[in-house]
């Protein structure tokens, strides 16, 4: 599936955070069981029109989304291979799963805008007792989605390092979320295991052990690069896109980390029937 596709160069492109992101990145929670996460500064909505023109995201989730700006890596990568980007926006917020997100509002409003494309849910890992959670209110999220004539996406995360056994449950939570709103699934948790089977030495992990590295992250970008777009992922240069400035990769670990994307799109992400 692809999305407003084009191979000329792209001027004027806007990514905004739409919240303030308070409270340090170590806690990121996310099994979605409160209304209102201390700590956090809800600020005025943003309520401005997204263009017509262009692949617009809408990026929902916490700490896993923000850290290393997923979206704004997500967003280079488009402008590098000549996709007409709209926006690119995220409200994404610290110990913030979908039950959060919901009663604090702020997410669901900038949906109401309308005009967005895919709308990409992500909350912890939810391989236990978060995964009631996910499966409660992916679908909520998604009636209103789709009342906006866009698709509703689940990003696929991880488990932290001393869960790393969780990893199949955190993929069976993200599936069973995904499929039950016939939605689209970017599987970055099995792109990062994918990954390790070709390099167990690769650091996809930051220091903490929950969060990506600037690495992890990349994979993560890889695996929706390549479904948003249909385009193969082997043409972008071997570089990260980073803020402070691009991040040379290696030939082989580029072509690591592009065929463990490849791999896990290929195996984990979702096809329905016509």
């Amino acid at each position: 599936m692809s999305y407003k596709l084009s191979r000329s160069p792209l001027n004027g492109v806007t990514i905004s955070l739409l919240m303030t992101l308070i409270v340090s990145l170590g806690a990121c929670g996310g099994n979605g069981n409160s209304g209102q996460s201390e700590g956090v500064a809800a600020i005025g909505v943003d309520n401005r029109p997204i263009p017509e023109a262009g692949l617009s995201l809408l990026f929902i989730g916490n700490s896993l989304t923000y850290t290393n700006d997923l979206p704004g890596m997500l967003e280079r990568m488009l402008i590098i291979a000549g996709v007409e980007v709209g926006t690119i926006e995220a409200v994404a917020l610290p110990n913030h799963g979908l039950p959060d997100h919901w009663f604090n509002t702020n997410a669901r409003q900038r949906i109401g805008v309308g005009g967005w494309d895919v709308v990409i849910l992500q909350q912890g890992p939810s391989a236990t007792e978060g995964r009631p959670y996910l499966l409660e209110y992916t679908p909520l999220f998604a009636q209103e989605i789709s009342q906006i004539n866009a698709q509703t996406a689940l990003y696929m995360v991880w488990p932290s390092k001393a869960r790393f056994c969780h990893f199949s449950q955190v993929s069976a939570s993200y599936t069973m979320a995904a499929r039950s709103v016939d939605g689209l699934l970017f599987p970055a948790g099995e792109a990062w295991l994918a990954a390790w089977q070709r390099n167990p030495a690769l650091k996809l992990y930051s220091s903490d052990n929950f969060h990506p590295s600037k690495m992890g992250t990349y994979l993560a970008a890889l695996v929706m690069f390549e479904q948003l777009t249909g385009l193969d992922i082997n043409e972008l240069p071997n570089v990260i896109p980073a803020v402070g400035g691009d991040i040379a990769l290696s030939p082989d670990v580029s072509k690591v980390l592009k065929d463990a994307a490849k791999q896990a799109n290929a195996e984990h992400a979702l096809v329905y029937p016509q």
